[in-house]
């Protein structure tokens, strides 16, 4: 199946599953069925198995999945094993953080470098980086050839910089620039990640006072 015949939906449960699988790996756990993972995961077996079957057979009837070979193939289908060159544009106080505490290698990627507009911040090290000013981007893309920029940067200045950087070369971007970046999606991919709409999320879920 083509990637792009792959609905939003199954797309964000992959993690989920992959980070599951993982667990039960790490526990020792040889072999496991849909409705262990349903049961676990809040999900349906049935929903299981048709997004598993969106990318192939991989269980048994009467076994059910091998844990270690499912992960593996779960690890090839997210890309885990890529290596794509990052960037991390905007290295204030979240930047620092993900820079510092995201194992990008767990996730796909290779952190590169470490850009800011800010002369005070450059020249500073972050994660065993020196942020660079963000005037060197040119030279440093047609170098090095990130693919990928996490943008740690104001609301007001994330489109120009995602279209600047899309000139460049880049064709992924993180974003936690609070703002939902318009790109063309059949050549860049975005990820906007708005840490409000989480914590929002969790307030519905709450009980309301009276």
């Amino acid at each position: 199946m083509q990637k792009d015949s792959i609905s939003e939906s199954v797309i964000r449960r992959l993690p989920r599953y992959y980070r599951f699988l993982s667990e039960l790996e790490a526990a020792g756990t040889q072999r496991t069925s849909s409705r262990e993972l349903a049961a676990q995961l809040g999900l349906t077996a049935s929903q299981i198995r048709q997004d598993l079957n969106c990318f192939g057979e991989f269980g048994q009837q009467g076994y059910g999945y091998n844990v270690t070979a499912l992960r593996r193939q779960l690890e090839l289908i997210i890309g885990l094993n890529q290596s794509r060159p990052a960037i991390i544009v905007g290295a204030g106080n979240l930047g620092k953080v993900i820079a510092a505490n995201i194992d990008f290698a767990a996730y796909g990627f290779r952190l590169t470098g470490i850009f800011d507009i800010d002369r005070n911040i450059c020249g500073t090290e972050i994660a065993g980086f020196t942020v660079t000013h963000m005037d060197t981007l040119e030279t440093f893309c047609g170098e090095v050839h990130p693919v990928v920029a996490v943008l740690c940067i104001p609301q007001e200045a994330a489109q120009e910089t995602a279209d600047h950087l899309g000139a460049l070369g880049i064709s992924g971007f993180w974003n936690f620039s609070h703002c939902d970046l318009e790109t063309d999606r059949s050549r860049i991919q975005v990820e906007n990640v708005h840490l409000g709409d989480s914590l929002m999320t969790l307030s519905f879920r709450m009980p309301k006072k009276d």
